[in-house]
């Protein structure tokens, strides 16, 4: 095995891509006391919201309201993410830390997610930089569907890398690729990040897996292998994209940050802490969530005092 880096940065995702997939909303308070229990358990980057029109994802209607309502902690970089200039402004207005544009590295899915092309969302992306730049906050991007398309199948790593030099291109300091329904393996992860590595070594990569076919932390180790320290997570394994058929959630955030400390990486997170956040969001939704670690606990925990 490779040497892996000494620490990650684990975004918390669960109140944007999370939340996006439930039935029922989640008020606003209560996505509030989620994200103040994310951040005193050590996340130093969380998704807040979307700036989406309110009629294609009304969970997330609050938006604004959201940040309005922020207890904001010390050194926490609070997110938004928009699909175009609109959302970008309104992020700008309500105070978000960093602000991430999103689109398909698809056209199936892109069409379906934005109802727009793949250059007509670049273009878009060009609008929004100028947004973002402008008003001095940093700027970066999701790249969804970069591992496989639930309409198109496989996707060409070329294309993949392709679409991230017209990302840098416009300003983007720092690309996300998703891996929306969870059609990435191991293999794959790893040629593919490293490829991005040669190719761009000064912008750096972040990984969005998805556990639908059980294979996210695998993935997540692939990707450690080849050098990626950047991950994202939803507490509790929450999620799914509304757009994409038989897609689960996110790699639950306290099962990545279990495997990262017993193998002796930082994250910088109270993982008991992390739990109870977990447990307050099963809570608050009313239903069990598949997250693994909150149910069979820490590791340490289980052996201390064993003789």
């Amino acid at each position: 095995m490779s040497d892996l880096p000494r620490t990650v940065k684990v975004k918390e995702v669960g109140p944007r891509d999370g939340l996006q997939a439930e039935a029922a909303t989640l008020p606003t308070e209560d996505k509030l006391r989620l994200i103040g229990c994310l951040a005193d358990a050590g996340l130093k980057e969380i998704e807040a919201t979307s700036f989406v029109s309110p009629k294609a994802i009304p969970v997330l209607a609050d938006a604004a309201e959201v940040f309005a309502g922020l207890d904001r902690r010390p050194g926490v970089t609070y997110s938004a993410i928009v699909p175009n200039e609109k959302g970008a402004r309104r992020a700008v207005e309500a105070g978000a830390d960093e602000i991430q544009v999103f689109l398909a590295a698809t056209e199936g899915y892109n069409r379906s997610n934005v109802r727009m092309s793949v250059e007509e969302s670049l273009e878009q992306a060009a609008r929004v930089a100028e947004v973002v730049l402008g008003a001095e906050i940093p700027f970066v991007a999701v790249l969804s569907t970069a591992f496989g398309c639930p309409y198109e199948g496989a996707v060409a790593p070329e294309r993949v890398l392709e679409l991230c030099g017209r990302l840098i291109g416009i300003g983007v300091e720092e690309v996300t690729f998703g891996d929306t329904t969870g059609m990435a393996y191991p293999t794959q992860v790893g040629e593919l990040s490293r490829a991005y590595g040669e190719r761009y070594p000064d912008v750096p990569l972040r990984l969005h897996f998805h556990n639908t076919r059980g294979m996210g932390l695998a993935n997540v180790l692939a990707a450690l292998e080849a050098g990626v320290d950047r991950f994202d997570a939803s507490v509790g394994g929450l999620g799914g994209s509304p757009y994409a058929p038989g897609a689960t959630g996110n790699i639950p955030t306290e099962d990545l940050v279990h495997m990262l400390h017993e193998m002796g990486v930082e994250t910088g997170v109270d993982l008991e802490a992390l739990i109870s956040c977990a447990r307050l969001l099963e809570e608050l939704l009313g239903h069990e969530l598949p997250g693994q670690v909150m149910k069979a606990g820490i590791c340490g925990h289980l052996t201390a005092g064993a003789s």
